[in-house]
């Protein structure tokens, strides 16, 4: 496990009054329609609205915001396929210090965008975690930047559970939280929150079949990497934090995963009936609902719906 301190939930209300300023109090929606077809009733806490299109705004944002002068002063770096590089570059502004972003030359077009519009410099590598690593490890050295990972670190993951914090706030009768999981920042600290505020409370987590290490990892009790995993949701390729995976350990109830197809189709119903866009990634929780329908019959289901981000000359249908 990471050496790093393990969050609770008085770093989370640290957080939230930390960001509060800074971020939408994203709204929660529910459909009678999806309801109707799941034999539940759903709550989706939308992170799509959030700044920057995701959830990420709120993990980056806490980190940033609560490093010192010293700490910020040569600018922050990390490596993100898009939404935590958005994110970083975003709170970077909001501080007045550089952002050095290392992207996948395969990152989804407006997520590229979506750095360059926050004055974020990027440096692109090949589509391998080794790659991403070593490009930073090359930028810090050259700037003194200071590295914020995008999921694996007590401030990220105490960011992305004021979103959770907020959910039950809202919605307090919930049987069940859900959120995907690729790294785990988002996962981690819903749970963190979900079970501080309600203990008996299941937390779930969806993944993508063709990306399951969170899965393999969480039921054989140890880290279990992947290995170019080729999926649909483009968000959650990146495998299992070390601090993320002990949490998730701990406070996680199970986690299901789902084919690509059923991402899709998950996705698809969401864009068609509540008139909202999300990304892939965004659609996997919903999509392990349609597929295991005795699992949440008769239950108060809130799911977090990660980010908006999509391009929309590539949808999945077309």
């Amino acid at each position: 496990m990471s050496e790093l301190k393990i969050p609770d939930w008085d770093d989370v209300l640290k957080a939230s009054l930390r960001i509060s300023s800074y971020i939408h109090k994203t709204p929660v929606l529910s459909s009678t329609y999806i309801n109707s077809v799941c034999g539940c009733r759903i709550f989706f806490k939308c992170e799509n609205f959030q700044k920057v299109g995701a959830f990420k705004a709120r993990g980056a944002l806490n980190a940033v915001l609560k490093l010192s002068e010293d700490e910020a002063i040569r600018g922050v770096a990390t490596h993100s396929s898009g939404n935590h590089a958005a994110a970083l570059a975003m709170a970077a502004s909001i501080r007045n210090i550089p952002a050095y972003i290392v992207m996948p030359s395969n990152a989804p077009n407006i997520k590229v965008k979506a750095v360059k519009s926050y004055g974020g410099k990027i440096t692109f590598c090949e589509p391998t975690l080794l790659a991403r690593e070593e490009g930073l490890n090359q930028v810090i050295e050259h700037t003194g930047a200071k590295f914020i990972p995008p999921y694996d670190h007590p401030d990220i993951i105490s960011g992305q559970g004021t979103a959770a914090k907020e959910f039950l706030e809202e919605v307090p009768s919930l049987d069940v939280m859900m959120a995907p999981v690729g790294g785990g920042g988002l996962l981690s600290g819903t749970a963190i929150s979900a079970k501080s505020l309600n203990p008996k409370i299941k937390v779930i987590a969806g993944e993508p079949e063709n990306a399951n290490d969170a899965y393999l990892s969480f039921n054989a009790g140890k880290l279990i990497p992947s290995k170019n995993p080729q999926t649909v949701a483009d968000g959650l390729k990146t495998s299992l934090g070390d601090l993320n995976f002990y949490i998730i350990m701990d406070k996680v109830d199970s986690i299901l995963t789902v084919s690509e197809s059923e991402i899709i189709s998950a996705m698809r119903m969401i864009w068609e009936r509540m008139k909202i866009i999300i990304e892939p990634s965004c659609a996997v929780p919903f999509a392990a609902v349609l597929a295991n329908p005795a699992l949440f019959e008769g239950k108060n289901v809130g799911i977090i719906l990660s980010g908006g981000n999509v391009d929309l000359d590539r949808l999945p249908w077309q």
